[in-house]
């Protein structure tokens, strides 16, 4: 009988809302160590000048593939699409809490 193969690893799609009021989206395989990275000023040269961020969206993912595919299609997205998916995930984890 195969072997279930577990996976261990995680990876993140997400996107922070900048003090400006953009968006800034991005993939890791720490989101909290990411986030408080962004607000200490390391990593994306966007965010310069932008901090604080906020995290308003983050969904896991086990394939590394998957999550940069994750993070270019919503990269692709408009505005308002983006602000629609963020406002169901904020739907999403309040009924969940």
């Amino acid at each position: 009988m195969p072997q279930k193969i577990t996976r261990k690893s995680k990876y993140w799609a997400y996107i922070v809302q900048c003090k400006d009021g953009t968006y800034y989206t991005g993939s890791t395989n720490d989101l909290d160590k990411r986030i408080e990275r962004h607000n200490e000023g390391y990593g994306a040269k966007y965010l310069k000048g932008k901090l604080p961020v906020k995290l308003v969206y983050a969904k896991e993912y086990h394939y590394y593939k998957n999550v940069l595919r994750r993070e270019r299609d919503i990269k692709k997205m408009t505005r308002k699409q983006k602000e629609e998916l963020i406002a169901n995930y904020k739907d999403n984890n309040r009924d969940s809490k």
